[in-house]
């Protein structure tokens, strides 16, 4: 899921050159694609072909997500999982050792949630409240506070526990769960209408869906990936320089989020340590 610096997802593709993982580059509608067409050149890399244009926290990031399986289900190549990933992530172990443990863990489901707890505490009004993050008009949020005002609280369409959580963006699913999700999204207009008002829907619809099915059983509570939410906010840290150690002490795979425009020094300090093959 990529909105800028094509030279950091270059060099982060690169990372796993000669190994069985493809890559499938969602660009948000809203970027000119001219200075990441170069990237389409790579082996192993595609372009997600109907692009969505994506508001900050809206549905149509989920909704591109969703597109994206698609695409990856549609051409006919035999995955074993589809990996949701930001244009800001980065490897912080070896990528043999990543093949190596996914080779091991055949029809398992990677996801990070919450069932409970002080994230949904907060998360809650996400789907009880009205939210207009998908729509750009003017005079939006004002229609947004009257319909909270006047309407009743809102419920989820479905009768299921609700699960997710603030990591649980980037996840690796196998290809069935992955269909399975597409296929149950496809097949309820009334839970697509209703996402349509919620914000940050990536956090939770597809944890839910997981969580609510046949698949729960195959489920690891852990997406492996670093994610620093200390300072607080709606976004994690920018990781730099001073996350050094603590990236190489941590037993995750990959971490997010980068920014080279900011601090290169972090990438350049992790290649120089990480034995890629």
């Amino acid at each position: 899921m990529a909105h800028k610096e094509s030279q950091q997802i270059e060099r982060f593709i690169k990372k796993f050159t000669f190994l069985p993982f493809d890559f499938y580059i969602h660009l948000d509608k809203k970027i000119n694609r001219e200075s990441f067409d170069y990237l389409a050149k790579l082996p192993q890399v595609y372009f997600i072909k109907k692009r969505i244009r994506v508001r900050w926290a809206s549905y149509n990031f989920f909704h591109a997500e969703i597109q994206s399986f698609k695409e990856v289900l549609a051409s006919g190549i035999q995955y074993d999982f589809i990996s949701v990933m930001s244009g800001q992530d980065y490897p912080i172990k070896p990528v043999s050792e990543i093949f190596q443990f996914l080779e091991k863990k055949p029809g398992k489901n990677f996801i990070s949630f919450e069932d409970d707890g002080i994230w949904w505490s907060q998360a809650i009004k996400r789907i009880k409240k009205y939210h207009f993050t998908n729509f750009g008009f003017r005079g939006r949020y004002r229609i947004q506070f009257l319909l909270n005002f006047l309407l009743p609280v809102r419920k989820f369409p479905l009768p299921y526990t609700l699960y997710g959580g603030p990591r649980a963006m980037c996840m690796t699913l196998s290809i069935e769960c992955a269909a399975y999700i597409v296929d149950f999204i496809e097949a309820n207009k009334k839970l697509r209408n209703f996402l349509h008002f919620t914000w940050g829907a990536d956090e939770f619809v597809i944890p839910t869906l997981i969580m609510n099915s046949k698949f729960k059983e195959t489920v690891i509570n852990n997406n492996f990936y670093y994610i620093d939410w200390s300072k607080g906010g709606a976004s994690p840290k920018t990781l730099g320089a001073e996350d050094y150690k603590l990236l190489l002490a941590s037993d995750k795979m990959f971490a997010r989020k980068f920014d080279f425009t900011i601090d290169s020094t972090i990438l350049d300090k992790l290649d120089e340590t990480i034995v890629v093959l």
